[in-house]
């Protein structure tokens, strides 16, 4: 898969609603959906913490870097794994990153659960776009399948 550099860093604001949303899920209160992703670094080795919205389609957990490609994602790439925590509960899982063209189902159902929360970082694409726009957008916008446990 070639890599497409699209990245949005967060604004100010963004990052004091991310900072909100991490620290109520690690307290137990999961809004929308939130986890607290923690993937071991690429370089230091040091776990790394965000805020993400797990997405499930048909009993299978995907996450959704609707940013591109942020640290998270290329850590997770490096990893292969990593936790999702809510309050106490904490969940191993491996990773799989999916090929663009499987990618528009779930970007459309992504848009239509958090359009509001996300919707702005995707230049005009929705969950009503064709599956040639939501192809389109897909190399800029990386998802990964998520299984349940790790090898470590």
């Amino acid at each position: 898969m070639t890599e497409n550099v699209r990245y949005l860093e967060p604004t100010r604001p963004a990052v004091v609603f991310n900072a909100v949303v991490a620290r109520l899920t690690r307290l137990g209160v999961s809004l929308w959906g939130s986890r607290v992703l923690s993937v071991q670094g690429r370089k230091t080795g040091e776990w790394r913490s965000v805020p993400v919205n797990v997405l499930t389609i048909d009993g299978a957990q995907h996450l959704v870097a609707a940013r591109g490609h942020t640290q998270w994602v290329r850590n997770l790439r490096a990893a292969g794994e990593g936790t999702l925590r809510v309050g106490r509960r904490v969940e191993w899982f491996g990773a799989v990153e999916l090929s663009d063209s499987d990618k528009p189902p779930i970007l459309r159902a992504y848009l239509k659960r958090w359009a509001w929360e996300v919707g702005s970082f995707f230049d005009g694409i929705d969950a009503k776009s064709s599956d040639d726009d939501l192809l389109a957008a897909a190399p800029g916008v990386p998802v990964f399948r998520l299984s349940p446990g790790h090898d470590g």
